[in-house]
């Protein structure tokens, strides 16, 4: 889709991009300084030096041109031409004030890989790790993920970020990620009814009374978030599409790993059952 798109080129908005693709242009070769009568040489011109330089960032493997030039609505577009490079992050905290609480678990993955990372024990090595990618997709992350992150270890993420949220809501999908996945049939089995606000009581329950079932249970939720964000990836892309001419060119569903960690019921149930006691 991001070579069908023109709405990066300063000047051109969705009605006009529309129109070259109702005049038969509907990719960026198909552009020539003839193809739209309307426009003048200079702004034809124009067009075709913006477009050959998408193609240089592209070859590039540069996203954050994109990025830097799609709205939060349209950011969808690119993820095909970069997939091989985004990778998919969650992070679990002891609260939402960045400045007052800490980082529990981070969990990434790419599509191939599933890689965590724990307070106490491998949690200083995630700035090399996701220095390795140049997208980064979440839900929220723009809010609150991402900034806590920076703030947390002090450094800058300059990736190009779609953040599902705003894609999910512009197609009527609201109500956080658990919200999203119900309304699109996504059932989460034994970690169902876990979310943010339980992750603090499970950090807490392993912290404090040494449950690393816990600890897993926390992890096993953490890495759900990160693998229901490339299904999501997915199923927004491919209902964007159904808005163009383009819903040929769909992504086929993705074959997820299995989660290596598991929610454990009791610790679950006795979590659940002292919350409500209190």
């Amino acid at each position: 889709m991001l070579k069908n798109t023109f709405v990066h080129i300063p000047g051109i908005g969705t009605t006009t991009e529309r129109q070259f693709w109702e005049s038969e242009i509907h990719c960026w070769n198909d552009f020539t300084p003839n193809s739209q009568p309307r426009l003048s040489r200079s702004r034809s011109d124009n067009i075709i030096a913006c477009l050959e330089e998408s193609h240089r960032n592209i070859e590039s493997h540069n996203p954050n041109y994109f990025s830097e030039r799609l709205p939060g609505s349209l950011q969808w577009r690119f993820f095909p031409e970069f997939r091989e490079s985004t990778v998919y992050l969650d992070i679990e905290t002891t609260g939402l004030e960045s400045g007052r609480n800490e980082i529990t678990t981070i969990a990434l993955y790419d599509g191939n890989s599933i890689n965590y990372f724990v307070n106490g024990r491998n949690l200083d090595d995630f700035p090399g790790q996701i220095d390795q990618y140049n997208v980064i997709v979440t839900y929220n992350g723009k809010c609150f993920d991402v900034p806590f992150i920076e703030n947390y270890f002090n450094i800058k993420l300059n990736h190009a970020h779609i953040d599902l949220r705003y894609i999910l809501a512009s197609l009527g999908y609201k109500g956080g990620l658990k919200g999203c996945e119900s309304q699109l049939g996504i059932n989460r089995g034994d970690l169902a009814g876990v979310d943010g606000f339980f992750a603090v009581y499970l950090w807490h329950d392993y912290k404090r009374n040494k449950n690393s079932k816990a600890l897993e249970t926390l992890l096993a939720y953490n890495i759900q978030d990160v693998l229901s964000l490339e299904n999501l990836m997915v199923t927004a892309y491919n209902l964007k599409l159904k808005g163009t001419p383009f819903y040929e060119s769909r992504l086929s569903e993705p074959i997820l790993p299995k989660n290596p960690f598991a929610a454990d019921r009791e610790t679950v149930a006795r979590i659940k059952n002292n919350m409500w006691a209190s």
